[in-house]
C-alpha cells in the first residue's frame, strides 16, 4: 500500500519541471551548436546523460542565459526560446531552431505535481536528442561563417534583465522546418522545429 507522502516522493513538481525543460535546452542547444561547427570542436567536452554522450561547450554564457529563463518557466511567461545562427558577414539568418513552450495543467494555489515517470520523460527527451543530431544528414551545409544569439519570447510584463535587449524577429527567406519529437512533462509541453534557409 502506498501512503499519500510516498506518493507524493515521487511526483514532480513546478520547479523541477521547469528544471527538466532547462536540462534539456542547455544540452539541446549545446548539441546544435557542436552539429553546426558554432565553436571550435576542442572547446567542447563530453558528458553522459540520457543514455547519450553529448558534446558540451564550456561556455558558461548558454547556463547563464537557462538560469534565468528557469524561473520565467516556473511563473509560465516564457512562450519559446530560438537559437538563431546568422552569417556574420552578410547578417542573413541561415537556421533556426525554435523551442516551443506550453503549459498543461492547472496551478493551484502555486502548487502544480505531475504523476509522470520521470525515466518516460528522459526517454522522450533522449528521442528528440538524437532528432537533433542526426539533422546534420539534412540540414544544408553552414559553409560561411557564422554567430548564434539566443532570443526568449515572452509574455508582455517581464522584467528584462539589463544586458538583454529586444530583438528583431528571425525571419528565413526560402524557409523549410522540420519538426522534431514533443515531450511532455505533463508540467511543460516542448515543441522542438528547426527552420533552415533552403536554396534548392
Amino acid at each position: 500500500m502506498t501512503t499519500a507522502a510516498q506518493k507524493n516522493k515521487s511526483a514532480i513538481t513546478l520547479k523541477g519541471s521547469a528544471e527538466i525543460v532547462c536540462d534539456y535546452l542547455n544540452y539541446g542547444i549545446n548539441s546544435i551548436l557542436f552539429q553546426r561547427g558554432l565553436y571550435p570542436p576542442e572547446s567542447f567536452k563530453s558528458d553522459e546523460n540520457y543514455g547519450l554522450t553529448i558534446l558540451m561547450s564550456t561556455d558558461n554564457k548558454i547556463k547563464e542565459f537557462l538560469s534565468t529563463t528557469l524561473g520565467w518557466l516556473v511563473d509560465r511567461t516564457v512562450n519559446k526560446v530560438a537559437l538563431v545562427i546568422t552569417n556574420v558577414k552578410t547578417l542573413e539568418i541561415m537556421e533556426r531552431w525554435d523551442f516551443n513552450v506550453e503549459y498543461e495543467g492547472d496551478v493551484a494555489n502555486g502548487e502544480q505535481t505531475s504523476e509522470k515517470p520521470l525515466k518516460q520523460i528522459k526517454n522522450e527527451i533522449r528521442d528528440v536528442l538524437k532528432q537533433i543530431a542526426s539533422s546534420v544528414a539534412y540540414l544544408p551545409l553552414l559553409d560561411c561563417l557564422c554567430s548564434f544569439d539566443i532570443q526568449i519570447y515572452t509574455k508582455s510584463d517581464v522584467e528584462l534583465p539589463a544586458e538583454w535587449a529586444e530583438a528583431e524577429p528571425a525571419n528565413i527567406k526560402n524557409a523549410q522546418s522540420v519538426k522534431m519529437r514533443t515531450f511532455s512533462t505533463n508540467i511543460h509541453k516542448m515543441e522542438t522545429v528547426v527552420t533552415y534557409k533552403n536554396d534548392d
